[in-house]
């Protein structure tokens, strides 16, 4: 689990009871379909930059990222 997460990064499995690492973990090829995950500023599968959204994309390397 990547603990440099934006915290706006949200995914179906949070609201099952997961932890956090559960509900990021990596399923079959650790990348799940986009649609399970989406921003919680923007309550779409595309951030507030206009790029898709992803764990493996919502990085502190993207303008919209915040710890």
């Amino acid at each position: 689990m990547n603990p440099k997460l934006c915290k706006h990064l949200r995914t179906k499995s949070m609201f099952t009871g997961a932890t956090q690492e559960e509900a990021f973990a990596d399923k079959d090829d650790g990348r799940t379909m986009p649609c399970n995950f989406w921003c919680n500023r923007t309550q779409t599968v595309v951030g507030v930059d206009d790029r898709p959204v992803h764990k493996t994309d919502c990085q502190p390397s993207r303008s919209c990222y915040e710890e």
